[in-house]
């Protein structure tokens, strides 16, 4: 049985706590394997005596939740590592991105233009998705308004009966873990590219050149 799997993560909220709003799809057909690569990453991390923590870009970046007692120089190897992997496995990504402000604070103008970016993707690549027997959903459910695009454009643009959804917690999988780092670079990319990068961007990725050109570029050649 052909099986297509969808990880979904998101940046941002709709409060004023950001200035953007990300979500990334990261696709992976079931039968390629990615137990290999995995197994590589937690065997390196044994072998550099570094903690396997289910990677989660923003904590590990400013060293809260489970990296608070973590130097910043085993953040950044922890970082190279997890990016290591991702460049490594075997899927495919697309990310919408959108600056809140445009909106005007309008919640479900917002919402509409989610939808309409999702929809808008599955129809362009229709035949590809209509190939797979069943697809798999996977997300947290972390923000309703993502849950709500989510589940109208699939339903709107695919057959509701091949199409699953699956409630997964960012620790329980690896391609869940490459959601959040895709949808990371991403945001970094808009942050740099305006002018608006933070000092931990720069302390983690020097400038806009070395991050084009060490990160970015590398993990582009996955967009979908």
């Amino acid at each position: 049985m052909s099986e297509l799997s969808i990880f979904v993560d998101e940046s941002g909220e709709w409060g004023k706590l950001s200035e953007y709003y990300l979500i990334t799809l990261v696709f992976h057909v079931q039968s390629t394997p990615i137990t290999t690569h995995i197994e590589k990453y937690e065997r390196h991390l044994t072998d550099s005596a570094l903690p396997d923590i289910p990677f989660h870009a923003g904590p590990l970046f400013n060293g809260h939740d489970d990296y608070e007692d973590i130097s910043f120089a085993d953040r950044k190897r922890l970082f190279f590592a997890f990016f290591t992997l991702a460049r490594n496995l075997p899927f495919r990504y697309v990310t919408f991105a959108h600056r809140k402000s445009m909106f005007d604070g309008d919640k479900t103008r917002f919402g509409a233009q989610l939808k309409r970016d999702l929809a808008d993707f599955f129809l362009s690549h229709l035949n590809e998705f209509q190939s797979y027997e069943t697809i798999k959903v996977y997300y947290d459910n972390g923000q309703q308004i993502v849950s709500n695009a989510l589940k109208a454009s699939i339903d709107y643009a695919l057959s509701k009966e091949a199409v699953v959804y699956r409630d997964a917690q960012p620790k329980d999988y690896r391609l869940e873990q490459a959601a959040d780092l895709m949808c990371t670079i991403e945001l970094t990319a808009l942050k740099f590219n305006a002018g608006e990068e933070t000092a931990t961007d720069r302390k983690m990725f020097k400038d806009r050149r070395d991050f084009r050109k060490n990160y970015l570029k590398i993990l582009r050649r996955k967009q979908f």
